[in-house]
């Protein structure tokens, strides 16, 4: 059975995503397996992860909301990105407000 922690708070700056990384990868050290999904436009827990240009990125939690709400059929794991200590994200960047600056 899947569990849902949600790290939120409406402020910047107070940890959030660096609570999630911590977090995921100390889950994934004790054998679970870890799914982050990055809320932020500015894609601050997908930075946080190596991805250091989000906005550069073609597929985000964006485009899976985008396809979810055309009722487009979408291929198991689509747009999951894999880090290298075993954590997974679904990440995110300025598609999420609504548009690229």
């Amino acid at each position: 059975m899947a569990k849902v922690i949600a790290i939120v708070n409406q402020k910047g700056g107070v940890a959030k995503s660096t609570s999630c990384v911590n977090l995921g990868i100390g889950l994934v050290k004790k054998g679970y397996k870890v799914l982050a999904i990055d809320f932020d436009p500015q894609g601050s827990l997908t930075e946080s992860l190596g991805y250091q240009n989000p906005d550069e990125l073609e597929i985000t939690v964006a485009t899976i909301l985008h396809c979810e709400m055309n009722g487009l059929e979408l291929p198991k794991g689509y747009g999951i990105l894999h880090h290298e200590e075993g954590m997974d994200i679904l990440p995110a960047n300025i598609e999420l407000s609504g548009g690229r600056s």
